[in-house]
């Protein structure tokens, strides 16, 4: 018997399961190797693009959105949180800093749970829209793993971050999707982020957290749609 697969999933499908794959691998990275885990995560950000690239030229099933949207709490969800929890349980203890120690874990639980809101919100009432409301868990996942290659973000920071982002994923705030030409230029930076290391690695990353941080503040009010 062939598996139920077959002839109901396209090749859209196909990236964002590996789109997912890329998450449990970040997940697991993140105890070990922080650096590592970041450049996942932005893989399975390019990933996560790149199926609706695929999904436009191909065509996509019924079952893309929801699969989209399972991916992305695994790679932009969990992954990104187990990456902050790990780093805070590294330079804090319950025993020395018990408020860092707790926090460390709090807020990117928070952080899980505001991503898995806002992506259920999406499939039901944006996926089709040009227009999304609550910074989309992709730009926020994004943002935390550039920042960690960055080399500059310390622990404090990250948890604090992380906190802001999970609030900032179920308000009202409208983003327009990116232009094709510029989602190109952030794949670039993103790419050169994934594959350079030292010094030009990290001038890359924080070229990239300057262009997400941009889009983050100034997006959804100075964007053009038109």
């Amino acid at each position: 018997m062939q598996p139920r697969f077959v002839g109901r999933l396209g090749l859209a499908d196909a990236v964002t399961v590996g789109n997912a794959m890329l998450g449990f691998l970040a997940a697991f990275v993140a105890t070990t190797n922080a650096p590592l885990a970041a450049r996942i995560v932005l893989l399975a950000a390019v990933a996560d693009g790149l199926d609706g690239v695929v999904a436009r030229k191909r065509g996509g099933t019924p079952a893309g959105p929801y699969l989209d949207s399972l991916a992305d709490v695994a790679s932009f969800g969990v992954a990104p949180a187990m990456l902050i929890a790990s780093r805070a349980a590294d330079a804090w203890t319950l025993a020395d800093r018990p408020l860092l120690y707790a926090l460390g874990l709090l807020l990117p639980a928070v952080y899980v749970a505001m991503a898995v809101t806002r992506l259920g919100l999406y499939t039901a009432y944006d996926s089709d829209a040009s227009k999304t409301k609550g910074t989309p868990s992709t730009l926020a996942a994004t943002i935390l793993s550039a920042g960690v290659l960055a080399g500059f973000v310390g622990p404090l920071l990250l948890v604090a971050l992380s906190g802001v982002l999970a609030g900032l994923m179920v308000t009202q705030i409208t983003y327009p999707d990116l232009h094709p030409q510029d989602a190109i230029v952030m794949g670039v930076v993103q790419g050169l982020a994934i594959l350079l290391r030292g010094r030009p690695g990290e001038v890359f990353a924080f070229a990239l957290l300057f262009l997400a941080l941009a889009y983050l503040t100034l997006g959804p009010r100075f964007y053009w749609t038109g």
